[in-house]
């Protein structure tokens, strides 16, 4: 299958969540705190190649995938390479530098459930939103048991693995995972033309 084809499936993917989650939050309440970036600085984050593949290929497109692998290459820390901290100081309070390529792990957390060791759907979501809005959060969590939908991680994971066994089954440290997604990008395109019959502009 083309890396086109994959990027397109995966984007499809994005946005039927993003239907699912906007829905959710209007029936519930949830909500991010605004500025809030305190999920994005855990340095044990795990995630597929392929949720990074459209991102990638942004950047091949772009010509600016080599550059970002060797950032990637020098990275010192494990923090997301794509989380901006507002501050070297205050690295809680930040951004996704393009929420629009974020990955599947980044856009399930606070509003999608996992299964617990019963079968029950449990809402993966952070401290601050348990603490902050503690009404929303139980109603939240009374309704899901009374058949409220909400996204599951697993359900996505497999969705995923569809489209590219290997690349959506491949589960590692966030920056790795992006890095594989721009070296997949980089060695389809090596010896094939520049894709939509668009000159290279790298």
């Amino acid at each position: 299958m083309a890396i086109e084809t994959k990027v397109r499936l995966v984007e499809k993917l994005f946005h039927r969540l993003e239907n699912e989650i906007n829905t959710f939050q209007t029936e519930t309440n949830l909500h991010c705190l605004s500025g809030c970036g305190k999920c994005c600085t855990k340095p044990d984050i795990d995630a597929s190649p392929l949720e990074f593949l459209p991102w990638a290929f942004h950047l091949f497109l772009n010509g600016q995938a080599e550059i970002m692998l060797d950032i990637l290459k020098t990275k010192t820390n494990s923090n997301c390479q794509l989380y901006q901290p507002l501050t070297i100081i205050n690295r809680i309070n930040g951004s996704c530098s393009n929420y629009k390529y974020r990955g599947l792990i980044c856009r399930l957390f606070g509003y999608a459930a996992s299964r617990d060791k019963l079968g029950e759907l449990r809402l993966a979501t952070c401290k601050i939103i348990k603490e902050n809005q503690q009404e929303a959060f139980a109603d939240t969590e009374e309704a899901i048991k009374n058949g409220l939908y909400i996204p599951i991680f697993t359900d996505y994971y497999m969705n995923l693995a569809q489209i590219d066994f290997r690349l959506g089954n491949t589960i590692l440290p966030i920056n790795q995972a992006i890095k594989i997604a721009i070296e997949e990008v980089l060695h389809y395109y090596a010896y094939r033309p520049f894709p939509g019959g668009l000159k290279h502009i790298a």
